[in-house]
């Protein structure tokens, strides 16, 4: 199942290189979320090492930043 988003949030993730591949609908794409505070904040555990524009080390862990990964989260609980 493809993930559907608005295209203010595809618009505000300029950032993305990956090509939204993650609106496929293939899990695999999308870092876990580990966490969330109210939704706005999705602490993740990264999929892979490779580079991520919006992926921000915090201490032992990582917050995602990308708009597209907090809707599908929102939207999907993903």
């Amino acid at each position: 199942m493809a993930f559907k988003i608005s295209e203010q949030t595809i618009t505000a993730a300029d950032k993305c290189i990956f090509s939204f591949a993650c609106l496929s609908g293939d899990e695999k794409c999308l870092c876990a979320v580990d966490d969330n505070f109210n939704g706005k904040i999705l602490f993740i555990k990264p999929h892979n090492h490779g580079a991520c524009s919006y992926r921000m080390s915090f201490g032992y862990s990582y917050i995602c930043n990308c708009p597209v990964r907090k809707e599908i989260f929102k939207r999907y609980q993903v």
